[in-house]
């Protein structure tokens, strides 16, 4: 494929070189376009800030793949062209040093990275739900090997219902079945509405209940 587009496009290449030495003129503004031209990388690199916390797109490092597990280890790194920054005296500098410890990115704590949410699993299931994630690592942390990576995480989402609110409910109207129709328990609600809450019974043990977080929304999801 690349040789097909070499070919198809060398003639017109040709063509507008010929055009441009052809005028003196033309041929250093050309020239000075071409070598002038900044990396997409650079617009993630912070100006004049600190080599040791460049994002990885900004440095080239030697990895040390030997390094012991969970031990400190020490990588050497060199800024890309068109990066600056800075030591910890405020002096550039092109060459320095990182300091981390050994480990792959998906051994990092989930403090560490980014991952995505899911809003269609079970978090009050027994046993707790997982769903499949994709994490991205932080800009400023570093470690081996790749820096996006799928995880196995747990169910960990809300649909917006209050705890406060839905024992507030039980309480008060619960006899009625308003905390089950606020968490979206239609047919408990309902139950509890005809029943006059099982005849204080019923009323008495979802208290108890979403008092120690057993009940929850019915969409699965968690307590804000």
């Amino acid at each position: 494929a690349g040789s097909l587009m070499t070919t198809k496009h060398s003639q017109p290449q040709s063509t507008f070189a010929k055009s441009l030495t052809s005028t003196s003129t033309n041929t250093p503004y050309f020239k000075a376009a071409e070598s002038t031209e900044i990396p997409s990388y650079v617009t993630k690199c912070p100006s004049n800030g600190l080599c040791s916390r460049l994002p990885p797109d900004c440095m080239t490092c030697n990895t040390n793949y030997s390094c012991i597990y969970g031990k400190p280890a020490t990588f050497d790194c060199r800024v890309k062209p068109h990066v600056h920054c800075v030591d910890q005296n405020n002096h550039e500098q092109e060459n320095f040093t990182i300091n981390m410890t050994c480990q792959f990115c998906w051994q990092l704590a989930t403090t560490d990275y980014v991952c995505t949410n899911s809003t269609n699993c079970m978090t009050v299931s027994c046993p707790r739900q997982r769903y499949n994630a994709t994490c991205t690592v932080r800009d400023h942390i570093h470690c081996l090997g790749n820096r996006v990576f799928p995880k196995m995480l747990y169910c960990n989402w809300t649909g917006g219902y209050k705890w406060s609110t839905a024992l507030a409910l039980s309480i008060t109207l619960g006899g009625f079945g308003a905390d089950r129709f606020y968490l979206g328990q239609w047919r408990e609600g309902l139950g509890k509405l005809f029943s006059f809450g099982g005849l204080g019974i019923w009323t008495l043990i979802d208290v108890l209940l979403i008092g120690v977080g057993y009940v929850g929304p019915a969409d699965g999801s968690l307590y804000i």
